[in-house]
């Protein structure tokens, strides 16, 4: 049975739908004003892999990650830039589904946009004062009374009178109370705006994710997701509005990824180790990207390295490997493996434990004499079969091995070669000298020579 773990409860559980074989989740999407950094693509594709893996498990899913294409943010960048809100947010959307498309994130079934929601997000504030939660501050922005919602801070586990302690002196912009925030932002001259029963404006960036996922997925539904960045205040405060709108719980599951970290240090521009997903992809492939962000559990932080990439890149290189000279069966998957790819699967989307599985399986089918024998079939289509859940594994061996070049295209990358020259070593003191022509005879058409000597084997480029 699915496990999730919960960081509303804090616990892992059991996952029961609200409706049987119907799951609906919504993630926190981009806000569009410049390129996707390493961050974002860790939330694409470990959201991808959640929705991927609950579909593979017999769920009917609607998918919704949202678009933020109003705020502050953007506003200052078209300012900047010299165009409309509208121009810069329409390329960076452009953009963005690119790199998503790169790594292999299939699109969700619904991608609301904030400035296409307007009269939901005035609707949801209407509501708010109707159940006097919220009050028009003296700036003219209209705020959300924290003070009224006595489960603030149930998510991240914070209590209100800590964050009023921490809390800077004094009333910010005419708030009633430091913790209070904004629903609708009076605009300012030659900002954009709407119309709306409190002057003109633009939806509180809360409020907007508020307003989206209940129009797409009703008042109340089974998972949230987003980065862990989000946990407080973004998320706390949807549960705050929401609950306060409708009267009804909001979600039952939410799922936060943790962090992304460079050489052990938090990554920020600061201190200039900021990368956008397509300076990455300048010296990775995209397969080898996704691999290595689903190389940790989700909930883990994620270091990145050019070491540990080039760790993906090797790993992976050896499963494309494995698959070499076989031609998958149209015959049911191994048992064994399926249920052992489930099984961690199923405890908490494991994906590191799910990528360990399909190692074993290359294990197996080096291991045949016969890469044509049913045996190697099978597993060549277990390996297909559950790479897919993960979005791996899904091009042709040889082309992709063929193609498989290191920063400089000029081949195999170095760490490539030393793998398959230690698994051609291992095969050869198996006594599996079939495995080890096989491998030699990869290697020579990629033009490296290889040399055995008393110090092992050197090898070089031709």
């Amino acid at each position: 049975m699915l496990k999730i773990h919960n960081n509303l409860t804090r616990n892992k559980e059991p996952f029961v739908p609200i409706e049987p074989g119907k799951v609906g989740m919504y993630v926190c999407g981009m806000t569009v004003y410049d390129y996707c950094h390493l961050g974002h693509a860790r939330v694409l594709v470990v959201f991808d892999s959640i929705a991927r893996y609950l579909r593979y498990s017999g769920y009917e899913v609607t998918y919704v990650r949202n678009i933020t294409d109003i705020d502050d943010k953007i506003i200052a960048r078209a300012a900047e830039n010299g165009e409309s809100f509208e121009s810069l947010t329409g390329r960076f959307i452009e953009a963005m589904n690119e790199d998503a498309a790169a790594l292999g994130v299939i699109p969700p079934d619904q991608e609301p946009r904030a400035t296409r929601y307007i009269d939901q997000i005035i609707r949801m504030i209407e509501a708010l004062f109707r159940n006097g939660y919220a009050y028009v501050a003296g700036n003219g922005d209209v705020c959300y009374d924290v003070s009224k919602f006595s489960d603030y801070g149930r998510l991240s586990g914070k209590k209100l009178d800590e964050l009023k302690a921490g809390a800077r002196v004094g009333v910010e912009a005419g708030k009633d109370d430091p913790l209070d925030f904004v629903l609708w932002k009076l605009a300012k001259p030659g900002e954009p705006s709407w119309d709306s029963p409190w002057g003109a404006g633009r939806p509180g960036w809360h409020i907007e994710c508020s307003a989206m996922s209940t129009h797409c997925l009703g008042d109340h539904f089974d998972i949230h997701g987003g980065g862990l960045d989000l946990q407080f205040p973004h998320h706390e405060n949807e549960i705050a509005q929401s609950c306060g709108a409708t009267g009804k719980p909001f979600v039952n599951v939410w799922i936060h990824n943790g962090f992304v970290r460079v050489d052990d240090e938090k990554m920020s521009k600061s201190l200039g180790n900021f990368f956008t997903v397509r300076e990455v992809l300048k010296q990775y492939r995209p397969e080898e990207v996704r691999y290595f962000i689903l190389s940790s559990h989700y909930r883990s932080p994620l270091n990145y390295s050019t070491e540990n990439l080039d760790e993906a890149r090797a790993a992976l290189a050896r499963l494309y490997t494995s698959l070499r000279d076989t031609t998958p069966a149209d015959t049911d998957i191994d048992e064994k493996y399926r249920q052992a790819f489930c099984e961690v699967m199923d405890d908490d989307f494991n994906t590191a434990r799910a990528i360990a599985v399909l190692h074993d399986i290359a294990g197996q089918l080096n291991r045949c004499a016969d890469k044509q024998s049913s045996e190697a079939a099978g597993l060549a289509a277990t390996m297909k079969s559950l790479g897919e859940v993960l979005g791996l594994l899904q091009s042709d061996p040889v082309e992709y091995l063929q193609s498989h070049a290191g920063t400089g295209g000029d081949g195999l990358a170095d760490d490539d070669i030393q793998a398959l020259i230690d698994q051609r070593n291992q095969a050869r003191a198996d006594r599996d000298f079939a495995e080890a022509d096989r491998i030699r005879d990869l290697l020579q058409e990629q033009g490296i020579s290889l040399e055995d000597g008393p110090e092992g084997t050197i090898w070089r480029r031709q």
